[in-house]
């Protein structure tokens, strides 16, 4: 194991500023990845590449703001090199969606006050210019809603036949808000949303499917809907307790939709196993809890589809 090289951090903002950013790339570097040379060639690269610039004057970033937003660009997969503040979004009209995070970029310049330029006029001497920093919160445009169609991102559709048909429209029958971008799929109970990565960030599409039904598996346990206990901290036995019912969820909705199950979290297992074998009831409360979130779900399903997949279920 290597012994850390970050920095302390020191006194003032300013400082904390430049400490916090130092740390980051240490960090970085320290795995292998070079922050002024991102991965565009790669899958979780969505944007061109090109310099960042503020979408409402058109002025490009430079300095560590370059680093600093394309870094986001890369890790939350966002399409687009373009950013603006949230009165900048307002003022477009625009709506920067809930639950969505900022990102801190700082300018910084010198000026010279004033009482300091009358000391230096009396003095017959030059004055000096002193270092000033402020910091601004800019939201990628992928994180706002209505602006100006000369502004906004147009996410481009998945390729045809790439989504079940029959997975997407449950989705949106549900009423759950489901998100497609970023790098990672997670379900935010605090905000209750859905985030999934585009279908083409998946080896295979199927998986876009599976993981998708995982996330909505969560998100039936919201309070206003099956009202779980998902009060769960990482790593706890809730947590896996409620990851076990999720699973089951998306594999009884797969299987339902003709969809081959799989496991999404297969590196839980060993929590899995600590749960049952401390509750020897756990998993017939985890299948039972797994049922009602699937009928749950599939009763969004089209009539024709759900009428369909019952005749099939009778006839077995």
């Amino acid at each position: 194991m290597s012994r850390s090289t970050k920095r302390k951090p020191s006194g003032g903002d300013r400082t904390h500023f430049y400490d916090d950013i130092t740390n980051t790339i240490i960090g970085e570097l320290e795995k292998g990845r070079f922050p002024w040379v991102q991965p565009w060639d790669t899958p979780s690269a969505k944007a061109q590449l090109s310099m960042p610039k503020n979408a409402s004057t058109s002025r490009t970033y430079s300095g560590i703001n370059v680093l600093i937003l394309w870094g986001e660009v890369i890790e939350k997969a966002y399409s687009r090199q373009s950013w603006l503040t949230y009165r900048q979004a307002a003022a477009l009209g625009g709506h920067v969606r809930k639950g969505e995070r900022g990102t801190t970029v700082v300018y910084a310049d010198r000026f010279i006050p004033d009482d300091a330029k009358r000391r230096a006029a009396q003095s017959d001497v030059e004055a000096r210019a002193i270092p000033f920093l402020k910091r601004f919160t800019v939201f990628n445009t992928d994180q706002i809603e209505d602006l100006p169609d000369n502004i906004a991102t147009a996410a481009p559709p998945p390729p045809p036949g790439t989504i079940e048909p029959r997975v997407e429209a449950l989705i949106k029958a549900t009423g759950i808000d489901f998100r497609i971008g970023g790098n990672r799929a997670f379900y935010m109970p605090s905000q209750d949303y859905v985030q999934v990565p585009p279908p083409a960030a998946f080896f295979e599409p199927t998986n876009w499917h599976r993981t998708a039904l995982h996330e909505c598996g969560h998100a039936v346990g919201h309070p206003s809907r099956l009202n779980r206990d998902l009060s769960g901290s990482f790593g706890s036995r809730k947590y896996a307790f409620e990851e076990l019912v999720a699973e089951m969820t998306a594999a009884f909705c797969c299987a339902s939709l003709g969809i081959t199950p799989t496991v999404r979290h297969a590196d839980y297992l060993g929590s899995w196993l600590e749960v049952l074998r401390e509750d020897a009831r756990a998993i017939v409360r985890a299948a039972s809890l797994a049922s009602k979130a699937t009928d749950y779900l599939l009763a969004f399903l089209p009539k024709e589809d759900d009428e369909a997949m019952s005749g099939r279920r009778t006839a077995a």
